[in-house]
């Protein structure tokens, strides 16, 4: 490259990292949704995980922080973290059949039959729905 006069080599590689943020081989859920999503780093090689679904981007900061969701990170690859969420995520969120709407099950939402007290669902928490969303423990 030449800038005023003078020649300056230029290592592509590093260009291009400062560029664009660097994916990683690591998983981490969204605090929201708890989708697993790819663990990024900055080009100052920081940590952050985005959530295109739920809009939010998570960015850890000080080198307390890392070194904390590094632990975390670690600590989920080895005990099974992402595949213990997906578990969790196909047993009890469910998606309303009238609106589409996913949201995970919670005891506000139940649904029982006045004749017997037998669980007949879940109600939809989107805003006007109110569907009846029925569960069923998918072996």
């Amino acid at each position: 490259m030449y800038i005023g006069g003078m020649s300056f080599e230029v290592n592509e590689t590093l260009r291009a990292r400062q560029l664009m943020a660097t994916n990683t081989r690591f998983k981490f859920p969204c605090p929201v949704c708890a989708g697993i999503r790819e663990v990024r780093l900055t080009k100052k090689d920081k940590p952050y995980i985005t959530c295109d679904p739920c809009g939010i981007q998570v960015f850890v900061r000080g080198p307390a922080g890392i070194a904390e969701f590094n632990r975390l990170i670690e600590q989920g690859e080895r005990d099974g973290l992402p595949a213990r969420i997906r578990e969790m995520e196909r047993r009890y969120r469910l998606t309303c059949p009238k609106c589409g709407f996913k949201f995970w099950i919670e005891r506000r939402l139940i649904k029982t039959s006045g004749f017997d007290g037998s669980l007949k669902g879940f109600l939809c928490p989107s805003n006007g729905c109110g569907a009846l969303v029925y569960w069923e423990e998918k072996e």
